[in-house]
C-alpha cells in the first residue's frame, strides 16, 4: 500500500538533529518565547525576505492575529477565496469581519484576480489571499486591485513555503504573510506552530505583544492580548527543518515531474506558468468521477486524500453568514484528488502510482 503520507517516515531522515535540538530544549530549562524562539524568528525571517517574523501557536491564531492588528472597521468586507480551507475564513469571522467568497480559477484553485471588482462592496477593506497547494496566487494583479481601491492584503501562506511568483517568496507581498507549520506542512512542526511575517514595524510590534497576553515587558499589558506563542520545542524542531526545506522543496517537484510525464491525459492536471515556483505542497488532480476513482485506487493499493470534500458556503458552520452560489467552488471541491507526495515517498513509489492510473484508463477516461 503506497500511503498518502506517512510523518514518521518522512522525519526520519532528520531524527538525529530533531533528537539533539529536543535535548537542548530540555537541557535549557527555558521552554517559553526564550532563545529557540528567538533563533527560528531571525531565520525564518531571512528565508523569507522580511524584516520581521512573529513566531504564533498555530496558523489560524497568525491569520486572527493578524486582522485583528490591521485595525480595520469592525464589520468590515474582506474578500477571500470560495474554495479555501475553512481556517481563512474563519478568521475572518473570529477577528469580527465579514467574509465575501470570490471564485477561483478552474486550474489553478487559486482566487480569480479578474473577480475580485464584482466582489466589492463599499465596507471592502482588505483582501485575504490564500496560496493553495503550494502555488502562488496571481499577486501581480491582486497587488495592483488592492493599490487602485485601498485595501489591505493578508495572505495565507499556510500551503506555500517557499513558494514564489516571478522569484518573490510567498508573504512577502501584502501586509502581512500568516504561516501554518502543521505536521503535514512542507515546512512541518511536530505539532501544532504558526508564525506571522511583515515588513511593517507597528504591526510586528503589535502582534509580539498581543501573542504574550497584550504584553512585551513582563506583567505590563499595553494591549487586549491572548496566549499564542511558538514554544521553544517547536522552535527549535523547525529550526533543523528550515535548514532542509529547499531540498524537502525541490525532491516535492522531481516527484512532481514524474506524475506530469506519467499521468494519462484523461485527468485534469495543475496549470504550470513559467513564472511561478510552485512547491507541490499538495498535487491535485481532477476527475469528475473523483470518488469513485479515490475508491478504485484505494483497492489497487494507493491512498489518496480530498482537499476539500465539503465548499465553506455549505458548512453548517457557515449558515447565516455566507449565502450565493459559487459554482466554481462546487466543481472544484467534487472533482479534487490529492495525490501522494511527500519526501516520505521514493521515486519509485509516484511511478507505481502513474503505472496504477494506467490500469484505470479504460474504466476513467471516457468521464
Amino acid at each position: 500500500m503506497i500511503e498518502y503520507e506517512n510523518l514518521a517516515r518522512s522525519n526520519s531522515q532528520y531524527m538525529q538533529e530533531l533528537e539533539q535540538a529536543a535535548t537542548r530544549v530540555i537541557q535549557s530549562g527555558w521552554y517559553i518565547l526564550g532563545q529557540e524562539v528567538a533563533a527560528f524568528e531571525a531565520e525564518f525571517a531571512q528565508y523569507i525576505g522580511v524584516k520581521h517574523c512573529i513566531g504564533v501557536a498555530n496558523g489560524l491564531d497568525a491569520l486572527i492575529l493578524s486582522i485583528e492588528a490591521l485595525d480595520l472597521p469592525k464589520g468590515s468586507d474582506i474578500l477571500v477565496a470560495s474554495n479555501t480551507y475553512i481556517a481563512t475564513i474563519l478568521a475572518i469571522v473570529r477577528a469580527g469581519h465579514q467574509p465575501v467568497l470570490v471564485e477561483p480559477e478552474l486550474e489553478t484553485f487559486n482566487m480569480d484576480p479578474a473577480k475580485l471588482s464584482g466582489a466589492m462592496t463599499n465596507r471592502t477593506r482588505a483582501i485575504c489571499v490564500t496560496h493553495l497547494f503550494g502555488k502562488s496566487c496571481r499577486m501581480d494583479a491582486i497587488c495592483a486591485f488592492a493599490t487602485e481601491h485601498g485595501l489591505k492584503i493578508v495572505e495565507d501562506c499556510a500551503q506555500s513555503h517557499g513558494a514564489k511568483l516571478s522569484g518573490r517568496m510567498t508573504g512577502t507581498f501584502g501586509d502581512v504573510g500568516c504561516f501554518s507549520f502543521y505536521p503535514t506542512k512542507n515546512l512541518g512542526a511536530l505539532g501544532d506552530a504558526g508564525a506571522v511575517v511583515t515588513n511593517d514595524d507597528a504591526l510586528a510590534d503589535r502582534l509580539r505583544h498581543t501573542r504574550n497576553y497584550g504584553s512585551k515587558q513582563k506583567y505590563v499589558n499595553d494591549y487586549v492580548g491572548v496566549n499564542s506563542r511558538l514554544d521553544e520545542m517547536q522552535a527549535a524542531l523547525l529550526r533543523v527543518k528550515l535548514r532542509h526545506l529547499d531540498e524537502m522543496i525541490q525532491y516535492k517537484r522531481i516527484l512532481a515531474e514524474i506524475y506530469f510525464d506519467n499521468l494519462p491525459s484523461w485527468l485534469h492536471l495543475p496549470r504550470r506558468r513559467d513564472d511561478e515556483y510552485d512547491v507541490f505542497h499538495i498535487f491535485g488532480v481532477r476527475h469528475k468521477r473523483r470518488d469513485e476513482l479515490r475508491a478504485w485506487l484505494l483497492e489497487h493499493g494507493v491512498k489518496t486524500e480530498v482537499h476539500y470534500p465539503i465548499p465553506p458556503h455549505r458548512q453548517k458552520a457557515m449558515s447565516g453568514i455566507i449565502s450565493g452560489c459559487y459554482p466554481i467552488s462546487e466543481e472544484l471541491h467534487a472533482s479534487e484528488l490529492s495525490m501522494p507526495i511527500s519526501v516520505g515517498h521514493t521515486e519509485d513509489d509516484i511511478r507505481t502510482v502513474c503505472a496504477i492510473f494506467d490500469k484505470a484508463t479504460s474504466r476513467f477516461a471516457s468521464a
